[in-house]
């Protein structure tokens, strides 16, 4: 049997992409097996209580103290706060763009809100830290402006253009014929957003607000300069805190090799790991679940 190019090219391009993939699996594991082995012996010295749990991290004093639980609490409030502020942003600017702006207009913003998402994560910190803290210190009269509600500020800035584009993605895949049924049936415009477009753009709705989220929670740069740096449970938004991420790149440098405090860090790793993989899995679970329902 013959076999033309088409097929060989086929072939070769089936097995690329299968070592591509295969590839990705195993430098991820070998990435997981680096940080479980350099994170791990910190139990040695300090039970997984005292580290989950801790409410200290003095990881100088003596004897050290490695409470990661205001640092896991700092994090999640910034996730949490950054994702109520830039979820109905990005809605309101995907719901715009794909069914009320005009073709001019929308070839012009969209384009600029992808491009927001190429300003690096140093650019906003230290937009954050000269600009936004000195203006919210001196408008409602706090002690600083490096606090909880600057990071989340920022965070929601640089998550706003992933989910806005995504989701105008989403909605635009819609199919005309079910909108030209709605309005068929007697239906306005923002009747038909609410009830057919939306609805049947939910998978992608939820895959970008999973994804904007991850990004926020992974964040380091920006909540290192405008979290405030302060390993404290936050009393209120205005707060100075200090999330998991930032600790890492502030203290990392300070930590000799093989040390507990070293291995102290690369455990709040496996805690960002396993944050991060459990907002994937969600992520999965609500794609295919409403995939199979409006689909």
């Amino acid at each position: 049997m013959k076999i033309n190019a088409h097929t060989i090219a086929d072939r070769i391009s089936k097995y690329l992409f299968s070592a591509v993939g295969f590839s990705s699996v195993i430098f991820l594991l070998l990435i997981m097996l680096f940080l479980f082995r350099e994170g791990l012996p910190i139990f040695n010295s300090v039970t997984m209580k005292d580290f989950f749990f801790g409410t200290e991290w003095y990881p100088t004093s003596i004897p050290p103290k490695f409470g990661t639980l205001p640092l896991l609490v700092a994090s999640l409030m910034v996730t949490l706060v950054a994702a109520a502020i830039a979820i109905p942003f990005s809605l309101a600017i995907a719901i715009y763009l794909s069914e009320l702006a005009p073709a001019a207009v929308r070839e012009i913003v969209k384009p600029t809100v992808e491009l927001i998402a190429s300003i690096p994560s140093v650019i906003i910190g230290f937009f954050g830290m000269v600009v936004i803290a000195p203006f919210l210190q001196n408008m409602l009269d706090i002690n600083t402006g490096l606090n909880l509600f600057n990071a989340s500020l920022m965070l929601a800035f640089m998550a706003i253009p992933t989910i806005a584009s995504i989701t105008e993605d989403a909605l635009s895949s819609v199919p005309m014929s079910l909108k030209e049924g709605s309005y068929a049936l007697g239906a306005n415009r923002l009747q038909t957003v609410v009830h057919i477009t939306v609805p049947a753009a939910l998978s992608g709705i939820w895959t970008a607000i999973i994804l904007g989220i991850s990004r926020v929670l992974g964040e380091t740069m920006v909540v290192l300069m405008v979290a405030g740096g302060a390993t404290i449970f936050p009393k209120s938004l205005f707060d100075p805190v200090r999330p998991l991420t930032s600790n890492i790149a502030a203290e990392m440098a300070e930590a000799s090799h093989q040390s507990e405090h070293y291995y102290a860090l690369f455990a709040i790793g496996i805690i960002l790991f396993f944050l991060t993989f459990i907002f994937n899995i969600i992520a999965q679970y609500l794609t295919r679940k409403y995939k199979f329902k409006y689909n």
